[in-house]
C-alpha cells in the first residue's frame, strides 16, 4: 500500500521530501528506487541508462567496489541512485526554458562561403555589419526533391526540447523579393558515434557529416509556410536529447532564383527553446545500442544555479534600474537584497518568498545522525 501511494507522487520535491521524513522512509524511498521510476514516467529514454557516476569521488568508488561488502555496495548505489534521479527529475520539470543551442557546425551545402554560412543562422539580428542580411543559403538544384541538412552543437549533454523554431529568409534584393523557404522541416536528436572514424577508413569513401551522429530521436514532418516569419514548431510533448546534437532537415524545395532558374533553400534564424542540464550532468561513452553512462557533476539545484548566473551576468546599469523598482515600490530608500543587507522584516520576508529553500537536494552518506521517528 506504501508503494501504491508513494509511486503516485509526481513531483520530483514531494518524493524529496518523503525521504526526509526518517530513516525507514529513506530506505524504503531509495529500496523501490521511486526517484529513477519517476524519471522513468517522465523520460522512457534514460531506461537506456546503465550507470551513475560521481564527478567527485570516481576514484574513492572504484576503489571502495573492489574491497567493500556486496551489501554496503549495493547500498551506496541505491543512495547515489537515490540522489542522482532525484536532481535529474528536479531538472527536468523546474529548470527554466532557455534557448537551447550552444553552435552551428555544418551545412550539407553552402552556396557562398562564409557570407551565407550556417553560422549566420544564430545571429539575432537581419542584416549584420554594412546592413548586410544574416542568412543561410544552400547550393542551388535542378530537382526540388533535393533536401538540405543543419547540424548544430546543444548547451548540454541532456537537454530537454520543448519547441523548434526557424525562419526562411526573403530576399529583398532580389526581383519580386522571393522567400526560400522548404517545404516540410524535420528535426532529429542524438550524440557522436565514436565509431563513424573507423566506418569512413572501411568503406572508403567520405559519408555525409550526419553519417557520424547516432539518432535517438526524430520528429514528424512539420510544413513550413513560405513567410518571412519565426515559425515555432512546438512539440506535442518535451523530448530528451542525450548527447547533445540536433540536425534540421530541410525536405522540399519550392522557390527558383530568377537569374539561374535553380531552387534554393535559405534560413535566417534557427532557435530551440528547452531545459539545459549542463551544470548537473555529463553523458558517458552513449553506444550504437543506445546505453550511456550518466555523470553528476555537481549536487546543487540547477534552478538556483541558473540563477546566479543571471545575476552575474547583470551589468551594473541593470542593478541600478533594479534598485530604483525596489526604492519606488516602497517609497523609501530600499536597498537591493543583493547588493546590501535586509533593513526591515517585510524585506526580507519578501526576499525569502523569491528563493524558497525548504528542499536540500544532497544527503549525508551516512544515516548514524538521522532520526528515526515514524510519521
Amino acid at each position: 500500500m506504501s508503494l501504491a501511494i508513494l509511486s503516485c507522487l509526481d513531483d520530483p520535491s514531494d518524493l524529496v521530501r518523503a525521504s526526509a521524513v526518517s530513516r525507514s522512509w529513506r530506505e524504503f524511498v531509495r529500496r523501490f528506487s521511486l526517484s529513477k521510476n519517476l524519471c522513468l514516467k517522465l523520460f522512457h529514454r534514460l531506461s537506456s541508462v546503465d550507470r551513475i557516476t560521481e564527478a567527485s569521488n570516481d576514484r574513492d568508488e572504484e576503489e571502495s567496489s573492489e574491497a567493500g561488502p556486496s551489501s554496503l555496495m549495493d547500498t551506496r548505489v541505491l543512495e547515489r541512485e537515490h540522489r542522482a534521479y532525484a536532481l535529474l527529475a528536479r531538472g527536468c520539470k523546474s529548470s527554466p526554458i532557455r534557448s537551447c543551442i550552444a553552435e552551428a557546425i555544418v551545412a550539407s551545402s553552402t552556396d557562398n562561403y562564409p557570407a551565407e554560412s550556417i553560422l549566420n543562422t544564430l545571429e539575432e539580428r537581419d542584416k549584420i555589419d554594412n546592413n548586410t542580411p544574416s542568412y543561410w543559403s544552400s547550393t542551388g538544384q535542378h530537382k526540388t526533391s533535393v533536401p538540405e541538412t543543419l547540424l548544430y552543437k546543444l548547451k548540454a549533454d541532456l537537454c530537454v526540447i520543448t519547441e523548434f523554431s526557424v525562419q526562411p529568409f526573403q530576399a529583398y534584393f532580389q526581383p519580386g523579393t522571393p522567400i526560400y523557404s522548404s517545404h516540410y522541416v524535420r528535426f532529429r536528436l542524438g550524440h557522436h558515434n565514436a565509431n563513424s572514424q573507423e566506418k569512413k577508413s572501411e568503406s572508403g569513401k567520405v559519408p555525409p557529416v550526419e553519417s557520424n551522429y547516432v539518432w535517438t530521436y526524430t520528429s514528424q514532418e512539420f510544413p513550413m509556410a513560405q513567410e518571412n516569419r519565426l515559425q515555432n514548431f512546438k512539440l506535442p510533448e518535451p523530448v530528451l536529447c542525450v548527447g547533445g546534437y540536433l540536425l534540421i532537415e530541410l525536405l522540399g524545395r519550392v522557390q527558383t532564383q530568377e537569374m539561374d532558374g535553380l531552387y534554393y533553400i535559405c534560413v535566417s534564424h534557427v532557435k530551440v527553446m528547452g531545459r539545459a542540464l549542463a551544470k548537473s550532468f555529463r553523458v558517458v561513452d552513449p553506444d550504437e545500442s543506445g546505453k550511456f553512462g550518466l555523470k553528476v557533476v555537481s549536487y546543487s539545484d540547477p534552478q538556483e544555479m541558473d540563477e546566479m548566473e543571471e545575476e552575474a551576468e547583470q551589468s551594473p546599469q541593470e542593478l541600478d534600474e533594479m534598485e530604483e523598482e525596489e526604492e519606488q515600490r516602497h517609497l523609501g530608500p530600499v536597498r537591493n537584497p543583493r547588493l546590501s543587507p535586509m533593513r526591515n522584516l517585510e524585506q526580507l520576508l519578501n526576499f525569502l518568498r523569491r528563493r524558497p529553500r525548504d528542499v536540500d537536494y544532497v544527503w549525508p552518506e551516512s544515516d548514524d545522525t538521522d532520526s528515526d521517528e515514524e510519521v
